[in-house]
């Protein structure tokens, strides 16, 4: 059962699950009594392949339904009486092979602008830094199915930034991508967190994006595990230059 409560938006914005079950063909994937994301937590999410990160995030997301629990949604707007009040669209969820628009990447980007009510001049000023930010500006014109891994992962995260959501899950946002398109993932996923947006990353190995985080969830053994301490990123500095190594986290 999934049920969505909708309360005052001067509540901190957040989205709890309880008693969280969730089977594939009778198999137990995983089974958590509580957990919660709000907007400022900046959390690692750590499991082995197909041990339910994704899932997880798609759970959150209101993409899925889990087998068993409660997934409530408290702070944000109330949606016009018209609209069911789901989970769906409160916290955003990017895979890390994104979904673009067909069409040119300024499409892509002004298409979820549209969709806002505000005004003409933010709107503009958005598409402009979310470009910067995520360099762009030579792909504007550029067909979005042509873009590299790197360039459509930019560009995802570029198009979530314009619309500023509360929280956002980044489902392994800098798996397979050159150096020059991870740091500047990089330096886009820091500036929401310093814009206090919820970031709940999932990643296979620590890194420089496991370094932005505060909290730590592991998914081992069918349970998931919470803890303030986040397994340290190994880093080696060179002049001018850091070079991310990957390690694994026993």
């Amino acid at each position: 059962m999934m049920i969505s409560d909708t309360l005052q938006e001067q509540q901190t914005v957040q989205i709890s699950a309880h008693n969280l079950l969730m089977k594939f063909n009778q198999n137990t994937l995983f089974n958590v009594p509580e957990l919660t994301f709000k907007q400022g937590d900046v959390i690692y999410l750590q499991g082995d392949n197909g041990s339910g990160k994704s899932t997880l995030m798609k759970i959150l997301a209101g993409l899925i339904t889990p087998t068993q629990g409660q997934v409530i949604s408290q702070g944000f707007a109330p949606k016009p009486w018209w609209q069911p009040d789901n989970l769906f669209g409160k916290a955003v969820y990017l895979h890390q092979h994104p979904y673009l628009f067909e069409g040119t990447v300024k499409y892509n980007l002004t298409y979820a602008l549209s969709q806002l009510k505000i005004p003409v001049s933010e709107r503009n000023d958005r598409i402009t830094q979310a470009v910067n930010m995520a360099q762009l500006g030579d792909l504007l014109n550029h067909n979005a199915s042509d873009l590299s891994g790197g360039e459509r992962q930019r560009l995802a995260i570029a198009r979530a930034w314009i619309i500023q959501p509360k929280l956002l899950m980044l489902d392994e946002p800098i798996s397979n991508m050159d150096k020059q398109s991870q740091r500047l993932v990089l330096a886009m996923i820091n500036q929401l967190k310093q814009d206090g947006t919820g970031l709940l990353l999932s990643s296979h190995q620590t890194c420089g994006l496991t370094a932005l985080c505060q909290q730590h969830w592991h998914i081992k053994q069918r349970t998931i595990h919470t803890s303030m301490h986040v397994p340290a990123a190994e880093t080696v500095h060179q002049t001018n230059t850091t070079e991310l190594h990957y390690g694994t986290t026993d």
